[in-house]
């Protein structure tokens, strides 16, 4: 099923390469025309000569110039659809990569690690090899910002059911997933500050002194001055007239050279940009959905026509880029004082539109986060989306669940059951025979569940929880901190959220390794009995045996379970799954052996 994905994508790369050639030719071939136009200006500029007669150059420089500029806005148009389908083919490249490497060209999540979160950093959800660098498809900072939070708390069984919907929804719309993503590539590439510039600038008023005669005479300057250019074929007084006027419109306009410069140097950098979220709102507001979730997000970009403000702001600063142009910009300021009337006509869109447009770029977020977590879905549709469960007791139950960041020709799956219970489970086990992986496979999967995305199991039930780990202790020199220091300080915070958090569910790897084996093994017994004093639940991985004596004690809160090894011929076999009871096997002397260290008896 995976290389029937691959090739999909394999052959919509290719049909999108083929594109961009196409419309390169296009473009090359309309950039060989405006050379073409230019030799016939200078061409005509040689008759005027020859034929002494100033009407042949008028009239070729002003057909010239139309052509022109229709063969540049032409050139213009081919060259974005050549950028959009070799988008469009890095696309879906990326996600032949991401099946076959786990490699992503969009952020891995580092900014996001957080050794202190109660589970982040043990799971992988963020950084090199992480959940986050497998399924991010968001280009944004802000989809980023919205994913990462996704994935840093559960959410409720309302948002996880409706995000649900949504997912089913987006994973079967995958060509407009792809074109969303295409769209939005340009926003890639770890500009974090993209968005506050933008809304510190719509909220910025540039405070132009005279806006409101200046608006007044921008409207009526160019009929005064054409109709005094008019009068000045008959009355020949009129050109000094005419002259004098277009004089004071370019004064006018050097007057207020600061204004246009600041809004200029903001305005450039944005305009384009503006024009690129404009089609993203658009490919949102035209389609047609069906989940509540993706049908009330585009419904708040439809009732307030998002696309068509944003473009319209998008065209109005490219406006006033046309005096980018030294001959065009004279023209233009001295008849119709350009820049005067667009920086005006900005300053009012910011003042009618700037509101509520933190919302609607929300709402790409948003999408962008859905995106992500419908990527399992459309990559790995063997996964299955969770039920979320609403027993009074924990429920965490699966069938063939494995761990989603290793290869599925590598990874082994296993069945987990917990309904409706209150237990702390012992998994007991030899080295590398895969206890701690089985714990992350567990706590993996259910942040997946609880943020709405399918999950690497054939069948799971789980309840709201909260995943607390206690797995991978390490010292700090900086904060002075020992090992065992640091396995307290987690300790404390694990045994805290057990009492304060909603319904937690701990994942406890070898406790208390920083110190010696019998209080080690006291240590870890005080704790385990204080959890099941608070009624807490999950698991603890173990080497210690004593510790699976507890069951005895607490037999109806506490379960064994191990991972163990075969040995044949000197050689350890590992199947990796799990079984009910006590761990008899372990292979801690085989492994010294193999280094050359043999481990006599006592």
């Amino acid at each position: 099923m995976e290389q029937a994905i691959i090739n999909n994508y394999t052959e919509a790369a290719a049909l999108a390469k083929q594109e961009a050639n196409k419309y390169k030719e296009l473009a090359n071939t309309y950039s060989l025309l405006r050379l073409g136009i230019f030799g016939l200006m200078i061409f005509s500029v040689y008759l005027t000569i020859v034929q002494d007669n100033f009407t042949i150059m008028a009239i070729a420089f002003v057909a010239l110039l139309a052509g022109f500029a229709w063969l540049v806005s032409r050139q213009g148009e081919y060259e974005r659809q050549r950028d959009y389908y070799l988008d469009l083919e890095r696309i879906n490249l990326n996600e032949i990569n991401s099946l076959q490497s786990n490699t992503n060209l969009y952020s891995n999540g580092q900014q996001y690690s957080n050794e202190k979160h109660f589970y982040s950093s043990d799971l992988d959800i963020f950084g090199n090899a992480s959940l986050f660098q497998l399924i991010n498809r968001a280009a944004t900072s802000t989809g980023n910002n919205k994913l990462a939070a996704w994935l840093n708390a559960p959410s409720d069984k309302p948002t996880v059911l409706l995000r649900q919907e949504a997912v089913k929804e987006i994973a079967i719309k995958n060509e407009w997933k792809k074109e969303l993503q295409t769209l939005l590539l340009f926003s890639n590439d770890g500009d974090v500050n993209r968005l506050n510039s933008l809304f510190k600038y719509l909220h910025l008023p540039l405070n132009l002194s005279g806006e409101k005669w200046l608006g007044k005479y921008a409207k009526v300057a160019p009929y005064i001055l054409v109709a005094v250019i008019v009068a000045a074929l008959f009355f020949p007084i009129a050109k000094s007239l005419a002259t004098l006027i277009g004089l004071v419109n370019m004064g006018i306009v050097f007057s207020k050279a600061t204004y246009i410069k600041k809004a200029d140097m903001i305005a450039d950098k944005i305009g384009k940009m503006l024009g690129n979220y404009a089609g993203v709102f658009n490919k949102i507001e035209t389609q047609e959905w069906g989940a509540a979730y993706t049908n009330t997000l585009a419904k708040k970009l439809k009732d307030d026509k998002t696309s068509e403000k944003i473009k319209e702001l998008s065209e109005l600063i490219n406006k006033l880029n046309y005096h980018l142009n030294v001959i065009v910009g004279v023209i233009l300021n001295v008849f119709l004082l350009w820049d005067i009337r667009q920086i005006i006509a900005i300053e009012n869109w910011k003042r009618n539109n700037c509101e509520n447009l933190e919302e609607a770029f929300d709402v790409i977020a948003e999408f962008e986060a859905l995106i992500s977590i419908a990527v399992p879905a459309i990559n790995y549709p063997e996964w299955v989306y969770p039920v979320i469960a609403d027993t009074e007791g924990y429920t965490v139950s699966a069938k063939n669940i494995a761990h989603p960041l290793i290869r599925s020709d590598k990874r082994v799956d296993n069945d987990y059951d917990l309904k409706d219970a209150y237990n702390i489970d012992i998994i007991t086990g030899s080295n590398m025979a895969g206890k701690s992986t089985f714990l992350r496979t567990i706590g993996i999967n259910a942040v997946l569940a609880l943020s709405g995305a399918p999950v690497c199991a054939s069948a799971m039930e789980v309840s709201v929880i909260t995943i607390v780990s206690y797995m991978r202790i390490k010292d700090s020199l900086n904060e002075s901190t020992s090992t065992f220091k640091a396995e307290l300080d987690r300790l404390q915070m694990l045994l805290a959220a057990v009492e304060h958090e909603h319904r937690v569910f701990f994942l406890i790897d070898e406790m208390l390794r920083g110190t010696n084996s019998m209080d080690k093994y006291l240590g870890s017994k005080a704790v385990i009995e204080q959890l099941i004093s608070k009624k807490g639940v999950g698991m603890v991985a173990t080497h210690d045996l004593q510790i699976a004596r507890l069951e005895d004690k607490y037999p109806d809160y506490v379960r064994n379970y191990y991972f163990d090894i075969q040995v044949q011929n000197g050689e350890m076999l590992f199947d990796y799954k799990i079984k009910y009871g006590e761990c008899k096997t372990f292979n801690a002397s085989l492994l010294l052996k193999q280094i050359g260290i043999n481990v006599g008896e006592e």
